[in-house]
């Protein structure tokens, strides 16, 4: 038996691409080991919830202002606590919670701040739609000693040092931006481990599947519906088709696989949109991008857009870079 025709773990190909930095002190392993763990509690529970009682909504809002479901909130404590527990983050920002949760140093510096949204796409979860978790890691600015601050969170995206999300869907599948690409890890259930699933993914400069919620193509300036309106119906090239879920890690997950585009452009009345910067759109552009793909609000790079506070919307468009560049071409012309 060839053991090295066995496809990696998560964190054996981790621990293999660490050996790539001689300074690396084991602690991202361990983030990730945490970060791992969190997505698998979570998978577990939302392919039970039918059975139990995670099913429905707590009957309060968040700090959006949207009704949060029970399953939001088990997935955020899931996060909070594993995340707290590795001893290596300093500072974690929720789309669940008003304020950061600033931790104090153990025994040494924890060196990374995350963010992360829980579990996207929540309104889909009682009529069994993909939902995932999707987060950002960035690495520590505030002094070493004592807790972690706002400025360790309040960073632009193209400062992640790390990206990714999980979708629980037919499987779950954990995909990262790491210092060495974009690879995808499907959860063996069997075993309990993340496999290589999807190594050095790579995202088509062109595809031919375009994605947005058409039904509120009304709300969206002359410039976003005539973009979207040539992907609709090309005046120049093949039909492409349509393909939309309502769920962004479910929506982008397919985008990233197998090409296209996602937009989630901002509205006449709200022109920062919907999406949250820091939760969603960030850690979205840096997989996309360190993938050969892009990510933009229409005006500027996702990646450079510089937060003011840890709820900042944006508008969002990612996709291949060729049809990035298309629509972009489409919005100014």
């Amino acid at each position: 038996m060839d053991l090295n025709a066995r496809p990696a773990t998560l964190i054996e190909f981790v621990t293999k691409t660490q050996r790539n930095f001689p300074q690396a002190t084991g602690a991202f392993t361990t983030l990730v080991e945490g970060l791992a763990l969190a997505t698998k509690i979570i998978s577990r529970e939302v392919n039970a919830a039918g059975l139990g009682s995670l099913l429905g909504l707590t009957g309060r809002r968040n700090i959006q202002g949207e009704t949060v479901a029970r399953l939001d909130e088990f997935a955020n404590d899931t996060m909070v606590k594993t995340l707290t527990r590795t001893g290596v983050v300093c500072a974690i920002g929720s789309e669940e919670l008003a304020v950061p949760i600033r931790l104090p140093s153990d025994h040494e510096p924890a060196p990374y701040a995350v963010l992360f949204d829980p579990l996207d796409g929540s309104s889909n979860i009682d009529v069994a739609v993909s939902v995932g978790t999707i987060f950002g890691v960035y690495r520590r600015v505030s002094p070493p000693e004592g807790i972690g601050g706002l400025e360790d969170l309040l960073q632009p995206p193209r400062k992640l040092v790390c990206a990714g999300y999980a979708v629980y869907g037919s499987s779950t599948i954990l995909v990262l931006a790491l210092a060495n690409g974009v690879h995808g890890f499907t959860l063996d259930p069997a075993l309990g481990e993340y496999i290589l699933s999807h190594p050095d993914i790579k995202i088509p400069p062109k595809g031919k599947y375009y994605s947005a919620n058409f039904g509120n193509r009304g709300k969206w300036t002359q410039e976003v519906e005539r973009a979207l309106a040539d992907f609709e119906q090309p005046a120049t090239e093949p039909a492409r088709s349509l393909r939309y879920v309502g769920s962004l890690v479910a929506d982008a997950h397919r985008t990233l696989l197998k090409g296209g585009i996602f937009a989630y452009p901002g509205e006449r009345d709200k022109p920062k949109g919907k999406l949250r910067l820091l939760y969603e759109a960030g850690p979205m552009a840096m997989l996309f991008e360190r993938a050969g793909g892009a990510a933009t609000t229409g005006e500027a790079p996702i990646l450079d857009v510089e937060p003011v506070g840890l709820h900042d919307r944006t508008p969002l468009v990612i996709g291949g870079a060729d049809d990035v560049a298309r629509y972009l071409k489409l919005v100014h012309d």
